[in-house]
């Protein structure tokens, strides 16, 4: 079957043609595959049995390796246990012991299948604890939840009443004056703030009272002293930046974290962890405290899924996985960047964030960000074998991938090289990639 027959069927089959927007088609390419087959480490295949390179690895939750076998038998001994019993198994027990080990200050945790669910139940701890309905979330970071309370931030308002996002305020990033701003505007009335750590844009250092602290502490520290609830969202950064989550690499210490992705390798798992004092909001033995009804979802903790975030953890324990995807990131993020100095377009093709967050930022000839330009190097990294519509480096990428990859770039970049002096139009096949956030299809 042809690519644009696959599309035809899955886009009559599925809203979007795909169970989340970033892999609909308007985030590649035309000449993307668009089906998959298989994967296996760091390579995927597509129906005809083509090969690819990928670097988008699932949406940033495979960071093993496609199909690791030390995972995969972990989750399937747990499924010949029954998959998912009656009452709580002794795997969720250890599970959770697990997770609290592994986030400094969390005492508690609760499990469920995607990123969405445990932000919001992070956000309804917050309200049911302090009694405050306001939530501050940065507006350079791009998603915390598909529900409204979130997604009533973003262009796609079409079906969500106003008040059910009014009470989410938006603050600048590494701007600690526009979140000042909003406690003073709304005092004694903000929930939480809710935030990742970083993404390829990292936290600002600034100095107070003599010392050194990042921007992260600084929210901290506004939250602590506001009696707001101070929340991280590790869904990307987990598992990626420290096995303890990026809040130890970046020294701080949130009321609540949330998990996900690479934590079970590709498995559906993800976590809410936090202190006792506000999970316990969700608990039933508290005989005549007003409830809290948390998260009850029936799969959260289905025995395939805690078997491979168990396996997970043991093998980034034991073989240094988070050492790798620095090192490897690294050795991309500078060997991309010389190839792009090599050819004259560091003002117009370079990379930005850090080794295990990177980002490759694309200018037109006017200098400025163009998603034109961004998706002509990826028709063009297909063309020569690699999937990239963003980098997310996993344990299998190695010194073989590496050099291909940096192949793949340089003749990539002189295509784009091409492109910047006789025009986009003569080398670009099909439509520009667009915001998934948009208004208007």
């Amino acid at each position: 079957m042809k690519n644009e027959d696959y599309k035809a069927r899955l886009r009559a089959l599925i809203p979007g043609g795909a169970h989340t927007y970033s892999r609909g088609d308007d985030q590649y390419p035309s000449n993307a595959p668009a089906i998959l087959d298989r994967g296996k480490g760091a390579y995927i295949w597509d129906p005809s049995g083509k090969k690819y390179l990928d670097y988008g690895m699932a949406l940033r939750a495979v960071t093993l390796g496609y199909a690791d076998e030390q995972v995969n038998a972990a989750a399937f001994r747990e499924m010949e246990k029954g998959v998912n019993l009656t009452r709580a198994t002794t795997l969720e027990l250890e599970a959770a012991q697990t997770m609290v080990d592994l986030v400094k200050g969390a005492d508690m945790v609760k499990f469920a299948k995607n990123g969405s669910n445990v932000t919001t139940a992070a956000v309804k701890i917050a309200r049911s604890y302090t009694g405050r309905k306001y939530v501050c979330v940065p507006k350079q970071q791009p998603f915390f939840s598909f529900d409204d309370w979130f997604i009533g931030t973003t262009p796609v308002l079409k079906g969500i009443p106003s008040e059910h996002h009014s009470t989410t305020l938006v603050f600048e990033y590494n701007n600690i004056a526009s979140l000042q701003q909003l406690f003073d505007q709304y005092p004694d009335q903000i929930a939480a703030v809710i935030m990742e750590p970083a993404t390829t844009l990292l936290p600002n250092m600034s100095e107070k009272d003599g010392k050194t602290i990042n921007f992260l502490q600084q929210v901290q520290a506004i939250c602590n002293k506001n009696g707001t609830i101070f929340i991280i969202d590790e869904m990307i950064t987990g598992f990626r930046w420290h096995l303890n989550g990026a809040q130890a690499y970046y020294g701080i210490e949130p009321d609540i974290s949330t998990f996900g992705k690479g934590m079970a390798n590709g498995f559906a798992v993800a976590a809410l962890v936090g202190k006792r004092e506000l999970m316990d909001v969700g608990s039933i033995d508290k005989i005549g405290s007003e409830r809290t009804f948390l998260l009850s979802t029936t799969h959260g903790a289905e025995m395939c899924g805690l078997g491979a975030f168990l396996e997970t953890v043991k093998i980034y324990k034991e073989q240094q996985v988070v050492d790798h995807l620095w090192k490897y990131g690294a050795q991309l993020f500078d060997g991309i960047n010389q190839i792009s100095a090599g050819l004259d377009l560091k003002d117009f093709f370079y990379m930005d964030g850090n080794a295990v967050s990177m980002n490759y930022v694309t200018k037109d000839q006017e200098g400025n960000v163009s998603l034109g330009f961004r998706t002509l190097f990826s028709q063009e990294m297909i063309r020569n074998g690699v999937l990239i519509p963003w980098i997310a480096p996993s344990f299998m990428h190695r010194e073989e991938e590496l050099q291909f990859t940096l192949d793949a770039v340089a003749q990539s970049l002189a295509v784009v090289k091409k492109a910047l002096g006789e025009g986009l139009e003569k080398y670009l096949v099909g439509p520009a990639i667009k915001p998934v956030f948009r208004q208007f299809n």
